[in-house]
């Protein structure tokens, strides 16, 4: 796949409906800013936590797309939930672009990768009217076995049911302080940090393994997203929960699925076997040599 001339963003059609929903979420981060209070931001902090940690990370990414581990149902589906809070999609649509994401990474057919631009990996493929959805077909080949399961179909539909729930909540509790914060501005820092995984771990960062796609360990996006930075580790060992494979590489959402473990709520951690890693170690070219050479 070789690198675009210009960012595709600006050459598809953008959806005015997604556009519109983003805009307006941005707007209302800005004014939560001027709506501050101590209690509100404690708010948006355990809520960015469980719908950033608990819903992506353990949840849509670790679990329902690599199946890194297993839960009882009821613990998958309490995951599930807490994702849907990220505006992100139900599950149909997240695994699915995932999993198709690790098939075709840095390749054609990838669906944000920063060889189609900086801005496309970020949020252009999100605008787009070629965007895929939950009905789409290439999109619903990925997930069959979600398709099996009653509540991740239903969820899937209606995924915008426990924002809006979450948001009722929150104003009878706090008023529109609560709101703006709980809803607004945590949504938007959480998308923003989802995106940048995307983006910036395929363009800077570190290379440990020599993957065939562009991905990085990067430490500031590892920091914003509970772990899911370590992102060269993860696409070496996609089906492990534990992304950061050292001691030193801080990774929020594998803590979670070890307390999980301890309350023996998780079983079957598809753990990778490091004894090889000294041998696939090597000075690596940066994305951006590697995606000179591919063009």
């Amino acid at each position: 796949m070789a690198q675009r001339a210009g960012d595709r963003t600006f050459a598809e059609p953008i959806s005015p409906l997604t556009t519109s929903i983003m805009v307006l979420f941005h707007v209302g981060a800005v004014a939560a800013l001027f709506m501050f209070s101590w209690k509100a931001l404690a708010v948006a902090i355990v809520l960015w936590w469980i719908s950033g940690s608990l819903g992506i990370g353990m949840g849509y990414h670790r679990l329902l797309t690599h199946r890194g581990y297993k839960t009882p149902k009821w613990v998958e589906y309490l995951l599930t939930i807490c994702a849907t809070l990220t505006l992100e999609g139900g599950p149909f649509f997240w695994v699915g672009v995932h999993r198709i994401h690790h098939q075709t990474s840095d390749k054609e057919g990838d669906p944000h990768s920063p060889r189609d631009g900086g801005i496309w990996a970020h949020i252009g493929w999100i605008l787009t009217r070629r965007s895929l959805h939950n009905g789409s077909p290439e999109l619903l080949a990925y997930v069959p076995d979600l398709r099996k399961d009653k509540f991740h179909t239903w969820i899937s539909r209606w995924h915008w049911v426990p924002t809006v729930v979450l948001a009722v909540v929150l104003f009878l509790v706090g008023g529109w302080k609560f709101v703006m914060w709980g809803i607004f501005l945590r949504t938007v820092v959480g998308l923003h940090a989802t995106w940048l995984v995307n983006s910036a771990t395929h363009m800077w960062g570190s290379r440990r393994f020599a993957t065939t796609d562009n991905s990085t360990n990067n430490f500031l996006i590892a920091m914003l997203t509970f772990g899911e930075g370590w992102h060269n580790n993860h696409h070496a060992h996609p089906q492990s929960p534990r992304h950061g494979l050292r001691w030193y590489e801080f990774d929020m959402n594998w803590y979670g699925i070890y307390f999980l473990r301890l309350l023996r709520l998780a079983r079957d951690l598809k753990l990778p076997d490091l004894e090889p890693v000294a041998a696939i170690m090597q000075p690596l070219a940066s994305p951006q040599a590697r995606a000179k050479s591919a063009s």
